[in-house]
C-alpha cells in the first residue's frame, strides 16, 4: 500500500481511518489480555478492508499500554505497517519520546502523529508545544511522515496561521473532533485555509456517539467540544448512533472536507459498524 501521506495527497477519493485506544495500563492481567485481543481483532478486520488504524497515546491522561511494543510483538507481519499510524504525545519524558520515534522507524511504521496531549490531566508535557517535539523528531528521522493538530472550533485565522508556520514540522494534520452541529465553525476554518493557500492535507475527527447519556456527554465535554443539547435532541428524535455519525461525515464533505478519522467505534464488529456509517453517509473511500 502507499503510505498514509501518499493516500491523503490523492485527488479523487476520501481516505477513512479509525482511531483506537490501546487498553489502559492499569487493567488486571486477564482483563488487559482480553482487551488487547479485541484490539488485535479490530485492527486485523479494519486493515483487511484496507482501512488505516490510528492508535492513541495517553492523550486524555489515562496511561495506556505501549502501543508499538504490543503491535510488533503480537501482530507480526500480518498487518502492513503502512496501515498503522501511531500517536505520540508530549506527556512522557523527552527520552521516552525520542526512543519511541526510534522504535517507530525501526519497526517500519512510516507515519507518526505528534500531539501535545491534554494539559489538565495526567502527566505534564515534556515540551510546551507539540511542534517543538516534531522539530526534534524531524531532525532525528527526516523520513518520518509527521502529523500535526488543529482545532476547527477555535479561531480559524489563528489555527490556519499555525499550520502555515514553517516551524510546524508537519506533513499533514488531524483536527479535533467536530460535529455537524458545528458546521459554521468548520466552514469558517476551511474557508480560511483556502483563502490562505494551505496545502497540508487535513484529516477531520468524527466521534461515534453511542447514546445521548447526559453523564457520558458531560464527561466527554472535558476533552472535546461536544454539542450536548443538540445531540440529546437528535437522539430523542429517533436517530441511531450510525445515523448521527454519518450525518457528521456527510456534512463535512458538503463543506469541503475530504479525509476523516472515526473515534470511539466498538472494538467488536468495528469494520461492520464503520461500513454501515460510510454507506449511510454515501462515502466512497480510498481505503475500503
Amino acid at each position: 500500500m502507499p503510505s498514509y501521506l501518499s493516500q491523503l495527497r490523492r485527488e479523487s477519493t476520501s481516505v477513512i481511518a479509525v482511531e483506537l485506544r490501546p487498553p489502559r495500563a492499569e487493567l488486571e492481567s486477564a482483563e488487559g489480555m482480553d482487551a488487547w485481543i479485541d484490539t488485535y481483532h479490530a485492527i486485523r478486520s479494519l486493515t483487511r478492508h484496507d482501512i488505516s488504524v490510528m492508535l492513541t497515546d495517553s492523550a486524555v491522561g489515562a496511561q495506556e499500554e505501549n502501543n508499538l511494543r504490543h503491535l510488533v510483538n503480537n501482530l507480526g507481519d500480518t498487518v502492513d505497517r503502512q496501515q498503522i499510524i501511531p500517536f505520540l504525545t508530549t506527556k512522557h519524558s523527552l527520552e521516552f519520546c525520542l526512543a519511541y520515534s526510534d522504535q517507530t522507524v525501526q519497526s517500519g511504521f512510516p507515519s507518526l502523529v505528534v500531539l501535545g496531549g491534554d494539559k489538565h490531566v495526567g502527566r505534564p508535557r515534556c515540551l510546551e508545544h507539540a511542534y517543538q517535539l516534531r522539530q526534534r523528531l524531524r531532525e532525528r528521522h527526516p523520513q518520518l511522515e509527521l502529523g500535526g493538530w488543529a482545532n476547527p472550533t477555535a479561531d480559524p485565522q489563528n489555527q490556519i496561521a499555525f499550520l502555515l508556520d514553517p516551524h510546524v514540522n508537519a506533513d499533514f494534520y488531524l483536527t479535533q473532533i467536530v460535529s455537524h452541529h458545528q458546521a459554521d465553525r468548520v466552514g469558517a476554518f476551511l474557508d480560511a485555509g483556502r483563502h490562505s493557500g494551505l496545502e497540508l492535507p487535513g484529516v477531520f475527527g468524527v466521534f461515534y456517539y453511542r447514546s445521548a447519556n447526559t453523564r457520558t456527554l458531560e464527561m466527554l465535554s472535558q476533552f472535546l467540544p461536544v454539542p450536548v443539547e443538540e445531540l440529546k435532541a437528535e437522539f430523542a428524535a429517533g436517530a441511531t448512533p450510525i445515523e448521527v455519525c454519518a450525518r457528521t461525515i456527510r456534512s463535512l464533505i458538503d463543506l469541503g472536507a475530504k479525509h476523516f478519522y472515526v473515534s470511539n467505534l466498538p472494538t467488536k464488529k468495528t469494520a461492520a459498524t464503520l461500513n454501515a456509517i460510510l454507506e449511510k453517509a454515501g462515502v466512497t473511500a480510498a481505503a475500503r
